[in-house]
């Protein structure tokens, strides 16, 4: 079935802080032990053996075109060629998969990079040499394709795809078109890729001596570390050190979001759309107005929000909070920390409402190497899974560090991984990859239900007030800090299409002024420092086209499902687990519609934004107790 040929990578923003236990950047991979990494070998043995399927596939790939002009033959005319092309993305996909994962172990090694580059042709070329599919299949009557897959059972594998086509008829270019805009694939990537390789391979990271003369290297990670510390004089220098660099860099990444978003209204054009978020949200056949409300409902709750600030205000002692501020433990000398080995049962045991075979498959993930766990020099920041390689298992990308938040994180990743384990298990290659807007449902809702075990085993008040300050650090980074970043992500789109530069200066002014609003800066509530106004390039998710916001609305989502599961509603589980094997066998608002939760109105934030209340009451009445 003719379907997108990029390999899609469900990538996690650690907009939470993952905050590293040991200064581990420095170590390389050999250090790791073998257990704690992935084993590529279950996709192919070798790289020699990956290459020997990536020249197959090469050369049987231009077989697809013996099938144009015949697809509507026959029903088995039409069962053969959509079953030629389902088998040969599935092994494109599985190529891609393996030089990818490769690659993130270490952004230095320039043969997977090559590799990469290698697959970026190969995939364009594929798309290109069946870019006649579409318009073929928009040549044929409704009325005889239906006939056709009411003749041919076996074609219902294939019928939401084929209907799907039909629905973007109007925004389906001819052949001819349709080969320019497959070709003008292989540049499109770039941007990202450029963002990529710099920031995590070539990018001059600066050093810096801290308040007790040790130094650390200002990468992601080391910044991540000592942004959550408790020595207010270390953030506020390393936040200035570390955005105040992004800033030297200001025109190159101005350059390369540019890029970013004139490759997004390309597509725009071509596809005769009237803007870049209509290009984007039709896509998955979601409402332009479910990303407005997004944002117009958190603009309409930031009094929610900044009570959020003013409690974390109050309980650091501080007499004015800074940007700086916001990563910094909540409650001081209380052990948070989870090594692996303790980390591991708890997020079983917090997984058990969805039953032993779901908590059984999570144990497989550890024991059989489909985690790469520690970081490592070189290796690539953040965390991802990836379901990709369909005929194998997902596999997942950690940088663990041994704090709550990094267990957190483990429960995120696993969500991923076991809604793909389960949709690529009972669905058809043809529907198993999963909308992009339910993508990041699975993960927040392992967050929400470890977050409920470990409450429900603490009765420390001191402990209980860092669990429950954890909960709303998510609700800041996923809900809030991630529609902020949509917002700024439309605007800088709408600037581009108005005609208006984009540019490292036009955007710090952009993200400033947005940022201020969110955290009441002229109010007094945060004060967003000059510094800040860089942020916005230090965030990979903006090369991917309108990707954020998904994790606010898939927060709320997530946050309505598991609080009917967790009422014991066992009816809500069977809906949830039936969730995680339909893969994309419908559009996106109706699996969420099947599974319990309506994303068209605004009934998800209105239940987050009142849980995340509830759990400030809560944090009041025990710092009241406690004579705080």
């Amino acid at each position: 079935m003719h379907r997108k040929t990029s390999t899609v990578f469900v990538l996690c923003l650690l907009a939470l802080g993952s905050l590293p236990l040991l200064a581990q950047t420095g170590k390389e991979r050999k250090d790791i032990p073998e257990g704690s990494k992935w084993n590529l070998g279950d996709i192919y043995p070798t790289d020699a053996a990956w290459r020997a399927a990536k020249d197959k596939f090469a050369a049987e790939y231009p077989k697809a075109t013996l099938f144009r002009g015949h697809l509507g033959d026959s029903p088995q005319a039409l069962l053969n060629a959509v079953t030629t092309f389902n088998d040969l993305q599935k092994d494109l996909s599985r190529l891609f998969v393996y030089v990818s994962l490769a690659a993130d172990q270490d952004t230095r090694d320039s043969k997977y990079q090559a590799m990469k580059q290698e697959m970026g042709q190969l995939a364009n070329d594929f798309s290109s040499a069946t870019a006649w599919f579409e318009p073929e299949i928009l040549k044929m009557d409704p009325a005889r394709l239906e006939s056709m897959i009411q003749q041919e059972p076996k074609l219902n594998d294939y019928r939401f795809s084929l209907e799907d086509i039909l629905r973007r008829k109007k925004h389906t270019g001819t052949e001819s078109e349709e080969k320019v805009i497959a070709d003008a694939g292989l540049m499109a990537g770039e941007a990202g890729n450029i963002f990529n390789l710099f920031s995590n391979a070539d990018f001059p990271y600066q050093t810096v001596k801290l308040s007790d003369g040790s130094e650390v290297r200002l990468d992601p990670a080391g910044f991540a570390r000592v942004r959550g510390g408790s020595n207010r004089e270390d953030r506020q220098k390393v936040f200035k050190a570390f955005f105040g660099r992004q800033g030297d860099y200001d025109r190159t990444f101005g350059a390369t979001l540019n890029a970013k978003i004139q490759q997004d209204m390309f597509y725009m054009k071509a596809r005769n759309y009237d803007s870049t978020l209509q290009s984007a949200m039709d896509g998955p056949n979601i409402p332009i107005s479910v990303y407005s409300k997004l944002i117009d409902g958190v603009n309409a709750n930031l009094s929610s929000f900044h009570r959020y600030l003013n409690l974390r205000k109050r309980m650091m002692g501080v007499d004015q909070l800074h940007y700086y501020d916001l990563y910094a433990p909540l409650v001081k000398n209380v052990d948070l920390e989870y090594p692996i080995e303790k980390a591991k049962p708890i997020i079983f045991a917090a997984m058990k409402p969805l039953g032993d075979d779901y908590v059984a498959v999570l144990k497989r993930a550890f024991d059989e190497r489909w985690i790469d766990l520690y970081p490592t020099t070189g290796k690539r920041s953040g965390a991802y899974s990836q379901g990709g390689a369909y005929d194998v298992h997902p596999y997942m990308l950690i940088n663990y560090n041994g704090r709550y938040d990094d267990m957190g994180t483990v429960a995120h990743e696993l969500g991923h991984t076991m809604q793909s384990y389960f949709s690529n298990k009972d669905q058809p290659f043809a529907n198993a990859s999963y909308p992009t807007f339910v993508a990041e449902v699975a993960s927040t809702f392992n967050e929400a239900l470890l977050n409920r075990y470990v409450l429900d085993t603490i009765k420390d008040d001191a402990t209980r007030l860092s669990i429950l300050g954890n909960y709303l650090e998510n609700v800041k980074g996923t809900v809030f800090r991630q529609t902020q970043f949509a917002e700024f992500e439309l605007k800088a789109h709408e600037m581009a299409e108005k005609g208006q530069p984009v540019t490292g200066e036009t955007m710090d002014k952009l993200y400033m002024d947005i940022a201020k609003r969110y955290y009441g800066h002229d109010q007094g509530i945060c004060i967003v420092d000059d510094e800040i106004a860089h942020e916005w390039s230090y965030i990979p998710h903006f090369y991917r086209n309108y990707y954020v916001y998904q994790y606010a609305t898939s927060f709320t989502a997530s946050t309505a499902l598991a609080e009917k599961v967790l009422s014991g509603d066992k009816n809500a589980v069977v809906r949830y687990r039936k969730f995680l094997s339909a893969g994309g066998s419908k559009y996106p608002i109706e699996l969420l519609k099947d599974a319990g939760v309506d994303m068209t109105t605004t009934e998800p934030l209105d239940l987050t934004v009142r849980k995340m209340n509830r759990v400030m009451d809560e944090m009041e009445t025990i710092l009241k107790r406690m004579g705080k």
